[in-house]
């Protein structure tokens, strides 16, 4: 595919820039020359330039020279209709300049590496290379823009945190644009409501309260510390959502007196009612009434009233041999 092949081909067109061209790369030139070059020594006492990645990188698109819109349109006939791999090389490398360009206005959000920008912004140029369409009356470079913005877009918001921030088309233009119109509205003396920000940016005012919790809150550490000066972790203090030893230990203890006060007060019913309580009352399958009453030759309403009083005993057993049993029931 052309895509796969823009950036694998090794020819290189460096025969020179128009006047007219000078001035768009102006500011990768001064961002080149401004890098300053730290020098260190060997052994030998020898002095090295340092190695810079993106002065190097900067250095090596300049070789390309920019295209006239006549060329552009024959370039992208050339892609369009024959899958010219050669053609889409000099459209995509002569147009690399231009995302360095955006990637330096997404710099001040992302204020991390330039070329992780600079690479996923020359993937959305390479997706461009592959969909413009030389026949409507676009220049290339306004067209690659909105490609290559989008792909650095959504790395910003990809790697904002580690949680995503933001996966719709409402919240990634909130992104960039709540603080700046939340701004804007101080300025012209208006107090920034949720609803007015709102209607200023398009988006649902519930849009808007998610965003502005999310850019306000930012990832911590469970292993920090909880302050500057302290050894405690911030994961100490989250709940594991088990039940404490105390809990524990508590829990334990009231089974095991239930269980030994149990035995006592089975041993004060009748077999009649012993049946009642084993197969009725203290078991998880219970027997129905009327198996019961057929048992004992007795009406189901009979054994439900031998229930009731079972349990009023038992409650009463209870009572009276285990301390505070009213804050167990």
């Amino acid at each position: 595919m052309v895509v796969d092949s823009i950036m694998s081909d090794p020819k290189k067109k460096s025969n020179g820039r128009g006047k007219g061209n000078r001035k768009k790369s102006m500011d990768i030139n001064n961002l080149s020359r401004d890098k300053t070059r730290k020098k260190t020594k060997t052994d030998s006492g020898k002095s090295l330039v340092e190695y810079d990645p993106l002065q190097r990188y900067l250095s090596e698109i300049n070789q390309y020279r920019l295209l006239t819109r006549e060329e552009e349109v024959e370039l992208g006939k050339r892609i369009t209709e024959q899958d010219d791999s050669e053609a889409a090389f000099i459209m995509a490398t002569s147009n690399l300049r231009l995302v360095v360009k955006i990637a330096l206005d997404f710099q001040r959000v992302w204020m991390q590496n330039l070329l992780d920008l600079i690479q996923e912004g020359n993937i959305g140029l390479m997706h461009a290379v592959q969909k413009f369409d030389p026949y409507k009356n676009v220049k290339f470079s306004y067209y690659a823009s909105f490609w290559i913005k989008a792909y650095i877009l959504k790395f910003i918001m990809d790697n904002w945190r580690l949680v995503k921030i933001g996966t719709t088309q409402g919240q990634r233009k909130l992104f960039f644009k709540l603080k700046k119109e939340k701004q804007k509205l101080i300025d012209e003396g208006f107090v920034p409501h949720t609803q007015l920000l709102s209607d200023r940016l398009g988006v649902s005012e519930k849009e808007v309260t998610e965003m502005d919790q999310r850019l306000d809150g930012w990832d911590l550490s469970l292993d920090a510390p909880l302050r500057e000066d302290s050894d405690t972790e911030r994961g100490a203090f989250l709940s594991s959502g088990a039940a404490s030893i105390e809990s524990q230990v508590a829990k334990k203890e009231i089974e095991t007196l239930l269980k030994e006060n149990v035995a006592i007060f089975r041993t004060q019913l009748t077999e009649r009612e012993l049946e009642i309580f084993d197969k009725r009352i203290f078991t998880d399958t219970p027997l129905t009434l009327q198996d019961i009453g057929d048992k004992y030759s007795i009406s189901r309403e009979r054994v439900r009233q031998l229930e009731k009083s079972i349990i009023k005993k038992m409650k009463v057993f209870f009572k009276e041999e285990i301390p505070d049993f009213n804050l167990y029931e």
